[in-house]
């Protein structure tokens, strides 16, 4: 499936719909139940789940004025930081399972790559 620039709206719209569920779910659900520790844990990934949300509803809007960029990748990349940095957050902040917490860093590798890929298309546009 090709993401074209409605369907990363979408994505990114779903994304932010899921942000704000599980940042209440969070704030309303899991205080009192989890450490302060794995409280601040599971907020680090709300935070960055909306940052990337975000992202994402920019990379469709760019993509929709700058038809000549393509950021199918970027936008790939922001949706499997998401998935691996933001859920496995939650996921171990609920569980304490280290393994959950292992597998965070490889979605802010997916992060810092969707930021790079945008910088650097949007840069070679310019020329």
């Amino acid at each position: 499936m090709k993401l074209n620039p409605k369907l990363i709206l979408v994505l990114g719209s779903f994304f932010l719909f899921l942000a704000v569920a599980l940042g209440a779910f969070g704030a309303h659900g899991l205080e009192g139940k989890l450490t302060e520790k794995a409280l601040a844990t599971y907020k680090t990934g709300v935070q960055y789940h909306f940052y990337h949300g975000m992202a994402l509803i920019l990379v469709g809007i760019i993509q929709q004025v700058f038809s000549n960029l393509n950021l199918e990748k970027v936008a790939l990349s922001f949706t499997l930081g998401i998935l691996l940095f933001s859920f496995n957050y939650y996921l171990y902040a609920v569980t304490s399972i280290k393994t959950f917490a292992m597998i965070v860093p490889i979605g802010g590798v997916f992060f810092l790559v969707g930021w790079a890929m945008l910088s650097v298309k949007t840069y070679r546009s310019m020329k």
